[in-house]
């Protein structure tokens, strides 16, 4: 009997379970599909570095996913102790007809079992369609083959997520099992005279909070986004604590003086039902405070997660077709040019990379197309140091940006290496009169920095010549292969300052010997193990050379490709999970105000307010309380993001608005259908 009941009570009371039913749905299908990424990419024809990838991101989203749960957890409790409020009469009915608690209980855990059961079926089903779609976007980031793809069904994944699923529910029915055994008829019988207390708060003071906080949110807003040169981690810190804090003070304030400014515009407060509608937001606000700051701080970091990691994605894949303009880099540092016998200190000296290939049987060249290789130098005496001079001084608290290795030597080519570099990589060349120099920088913190002494005209000397800048601030550009703007300066001098002096680094850059994808491939696995065979003799013997690198575009694209494809997909996870439990929280609290608002609605009914009056006072409640923390949310972000912006200059923000664009419509699609179905659930209600 107890079970035909619990069944019925599903079924009579299936559209007030309907926001937790879409929310527990979305949960599961979310927690399923990013666990199943791996699954989904081992159908592909990835190669192993991409494998790799795949490998380390699964394991990121697999480590993210008991934060994820946690959060799930505590949105499930929340939503299940709403869902228990509103059965107080019902189970005052049940034990006025003579059930004991534990009848109760026991009506309670089949329906919540039901549910979860139901929930997590139609969740697995949704996830895995959904699934299904994520191969795409593998493809589409891996550039993989899907000739070999077909549906799958991750075990893995989903024996993961009935793992927590079960974790999180089991927890619930002992809560609400719990809060049925401490319940009381007289309690539950009167539940429904019962009001949430909304307290009285002197305006006045509301309105001192408020400048208060206001005036603490502009520090914090002004020393994150605007003065970040000079921010160390624990003002940072401080900044954060104090726009949570401001956060919280300002919906506070606000609930206290907000109806009260409404009273003052007497023809706008008593224009048609105007006064019940903006009481009943007063109340829903006030009763709310605590919830809404988190709501608030929940969606400030949803919007920067997602618009974060999508821009470093989409400004690296950008970056590719910028700054690598070759195939293949290769570096060998400390060479020896005494022409002298191979010493006892040293062993093999090596004078460029085509001597030490050719001394270890190797054709350094032959399977190049085209190539160029060069020279860069470096003077014992001309140091970070005395290149900045006085711009900066290191503190402890300062930025990291900016924590430099003061005694590093500063990199130096000639124009005529340089122009025949930027003839290669199809860019401008520069033109140098005897007695100047120019810096080539592409990372803007230390452009700043050096513009700031470029401006000045600062005067260098490097091997005893003393050189004046051509330019007040630095050419943007590099001289490496590379995705990210990383180039923290190179100074180009004329041929004449460096002769007589023995370089510190020989370059070699090139284009294969290919025609097609699969040519490319082999010889990129022939330069990789011709590299290793050396390193590896290297490493045995005595030589002199300090430095030995090969990269290439192919291997710079898979590890740009990766790292976007991490931050976008853990941003984007917990981006969405942040966004349900927003959007279940709020939703949850004004459906259970519709509920508790029938009466007051018949009321208006009775009076003469027409149908359409009532529409438009629920859209005004639920517009209001789903905005206001997502306006607040909005402000912040905009800080955020500029805060971000300049965290991000090393990767480029060149995407940044795209990334804002996909963001916004994520929010509108989760956000403001959470919102949609609120209003047409509240509107049902009270019909």
């Amino acid at each position: 009997m107890l079970f035909k009941m619990s069944l019925r009570n599903i079924k009579r009371s299936i559209k007030d379970y309907a926001i937790y039913f879409f929310t527990l749905i979305i949960g599961v299908s979310i927690f399923y599909v990013f666990n199943a990424i791996g699954s989904q990419a081992s159908m592909l024809q990835l190669k192993k570095s991409q494998y790799e990838i795949v490998e380390l991101l699964q394991s990121t989203l697999s480590a993210t996913s008991v934060f994820v749960a946690v959060i799930l957890a505590l949105l499930i409790v929340y939503a299940s102790r709403f869902l228990m409020k509103r059965r107080h009469r019902e189970f005052a009915v049940y034990m006025t007809l003579g059930m004991s608690k534990g009848q109760v209980s026991v009506i309670l855990f089949v329906e919540t079992v039901l549910i979860g059961i139901i929930s997590l079926v139609v969740g697995l089903l949704v996830g895995t369609a959904l699934s299904q779609l994520m191969s795409a976007v593998v493809v589409d980031m891996f550039e993989a083959d899907m000739s070999a793809y077909h549906f799958s069904f991750s075990l893995d994944a989903a024996r993961k997520t009935v793992l927590y699923f079960l974790i999180m529910y089991v927890a619930v029915i002992i809560l609400n099992n719990v809060a049925v055994t401490k319940m009381k008829l007289i309690d539950l019988i009167q539940s429904a005279k019962k009001t949430e207390r909304i307290p009285n708060r002197n305006p006045w003071i509301c309105l001192l909070v408020f400048a208060v906080s206001v005036a603490g949110l502009v520090y914090a807003y002004y020393t994150v986004g605007w003065n970040y040169e000079t921010l160390g981690q624990t003002q940072l810190s401080v900044c954060i604590l104090l726009g949570a804090t401001a956060t919280f003070f300002i919906f506070w304030s606000v609930s206290g003086i907000a109806l009260k400014v409404i009273q003052s515009l007497k023809n706008r407060y008593h224009k048609g039902i105007n006064v019940f509608t903006f009481r009943q937001i007063s109340s829903m606000i006030n009763t709310m405070v605590f919830a809404m700051t988190v709501i608030c701080l929940m969606l400030f970091l949803t919007i920067c997660a997602i618009s974060s990691s999508f821009a470093v994605r989409n400004s690296m894949n950008n970056n590719m077709i910028e700054m690598c303009p070759a195939d293949l880099e290769l570096h060998l540092g400390n060479l020896d040019f005494s022409k002298e016998a191979e010493s006892e200190e040293y062993g093999d000296t090596f004078t460029s990379l085509s001597d030490l290939y050719e001394k270890k049987g190797y054709n350094l060249t032959e399977d190049l197309s085209e190539y160029l290789d060069f020279y860069t130098y470096a003077d014992p005496t001309f140091t970070w140091e005395n290149s900045f001079g006085d711009v900066f001084q290191q503190d402890e608290g300062a930025a990291v940006s900016v924590q430099l290795d003061m005694s590093a030597l500063e990199e130096i080519i000639t124009v005529s290496d340089y122009n025949r570099l930027m003839k290669f990589y199809h860019e401008e060349e520069i033109s140098l009169d005897e007695g100047e120099y120019v810096v080539i920088c592409d990372f803007k913190n230390m452009m700043d920095i050096r513009n700031c002494e470029l401006a000045k005209g600062r005067i260098i000397n490097i091997y005893g010549t003393d050189l004046k800048p051509k330019y007040n601030q630095c050419i943007e550009g590099f001289i490496s292969l590379g995705a990210s703007h990383i180039n923290t300066g190179v100074f180009v001098v004329p041929d004449s300052v460096v002769e007589g002096h023995a370089p510190q680094m020989n370059y070699l850059i090139g284009n294969y010997d290919a025609s097609s994808k699969a040519e490319r491939g082999k010889i990129e696995e022939l330069q990789y193990s011709r590299y290793e065979t050396i390193w590896n003799d290297l490493e045995t013997t005595s030589h002199s050379v300090s430095y030995y690198y090969i990269d290439t575009k192919q291997h710079i694209e898979e590890g740009a490709v990766g790292l976007g494809a991490i931050l976008a997909f853990l941003g984007l996870y917990i981006g969405l999970v942040f966004l349900v439990s927003c959007g279940a929280i709020l939703s949850l609290k004004c459906l259970s105000e519709s509920v508790d608002s029938v009466e007051r609605y018949a009321v208006l009914r009775k009076i003469g307010v027409d149908e359409g009056d009532i529409s438009k006072s629920i859209f005004c409640q639920i517009g209001i309380f789903f905005l206001a923390p997502l306006a607040l949310a909005i402000i912040h972000s905009a800080v955020g993001m500029k805060f971000a912006t300049y965290i991000l200059e090393t990767f480029g923000t060149e995407a940044m608005h795209q990334s804002i664009g996909t963001s916004a419509v994520i929010l509108l699609m989760i956000y403001g259908g959470y919102f949609l179905i609120t209003y047409f659930s509240s509107k049902n209600t009270v019909s």
